[in-house]
């Protein structure tokens, strides 16, 4: 299944997409997609409704804003430094442990809404990253296999950075992690079941036009099983939680000399099956 959300900020409702490509309404038997929806049985309950009548669902209106396929996360959880060519690029040593962080959970919003750039920010860069949504909540799992039964989907996420605020104030990254806007989402969540091969995704990302970054999860330094099974050591993941699992070469600030967005700039990016993003670059 493909989930997607639609409809104005605040007032988002669930829907899934078809086989055509049309997105389905689905607010009349389900409130949204959620922590709630993501902890219990629901999926079987949606399945056999798609299974039932997909062709009788609402069409929503091709002008209705694409949201988040998920609701507002608990907790954002980043990795860093986790593709192999990306830690070559930034001049660091391979992670013989996840590099972890925390970005806030009101930075998301929908795969084409506009990215603010912060006020006073000289080095806001882009990172074209594979999310992984939790579904039942992962606590001590035992071991990496153990780990995907604990997965609700894949989608596409955009972890924007601002650099100076991540590295020349006191090298907290969280503080260049959760400006507004930096967290676009979607276009649509993946059921697992849809991606055969999560570790075999190409991913690449533009600016204005010109590639940026260019790369493949399987350049992953921990993949994902592995990463879902570590963070449960440290922290209760909970439904619908969003872990974003790094970022292939090719961000702003590993090029010479290094380059940033600006007001005006689009940036568009996109994950083989999980769809593509486009954003407008606007001042906050």
């Amino acid at each position: 299944m493909r989930l997607v959300r639609f409809g104005a900020v605040n007032n988002e409702k669930p829907g899934v997409m078809d086989g055509s490509g049309v997105r389905r309404d689905l607010s009349a038997h389900f409130h949204d997609w959620d922590a709630s929806f993501f902890a219990g049985d629901a999926a079987n309950q949606l399945a056999e409704i798609l299974r039932r009548n997909a062709a009788s669902l609402p069409m929503v209106p091709e002008t209705e804003r694409w949201a988040a396929p998920v609701a507002r996360p608990g907790k954002i959880i980043c990795i860093g430094l986790n593709y192999s060519d990306h830690a070559a690029e930034s001049g660091m040593p391979i992670p013989t442990e996840p590099i972890v962080f925390l970005k806030a959970a009101n930075t998301v919003v929908g795969p084409y809404d506009n990215l603010q750039i912060p006020r006073g920010s000289t080095k806001t860069d882009w990172e074209v990253e594979l999310g992984v949504v939790i579904g039942k909540e992962a606590r001590y799992l035992a071991s990496p296999e153990a780990a995907q039964s604990h997965i609700a989907g894949y989608c596409l996420t955009h972890d924007v950075s601002e650099r100076a605020f991540q590295l020349e104030h006191g090298g907290q990254w969280t503080k260049g992690k959760s400006c507004d806007t930096f967290n676009p989402l979607g276009p649509w969540l993946s059921t697992p079941e849809e991606i055969a091969k999560v570790d075999a995704l190409s991913m690449q990302l533009w600016v204005n036009g010109e590639v940026r970054q260019k790369g493949t999860t399987a350049k992953m330094i921990f993949n994902v099983p592995f990463l879902v099974h570590y963070l449960s050591q440290f922290m209760t993941l909970e439904s619908g939680d969003l872990i974003s699992t790094g970022t292939p070469p090719g961000v702003g600030l590993g090029m010479k000399p290094p380059k940033y967005l600006k007001a005006g700039d689009i940036v568009e990016l996109e994950i083989d099956q999980l769809g593509r993003q486009k954003q407008l670059c606007v001042s906050a």
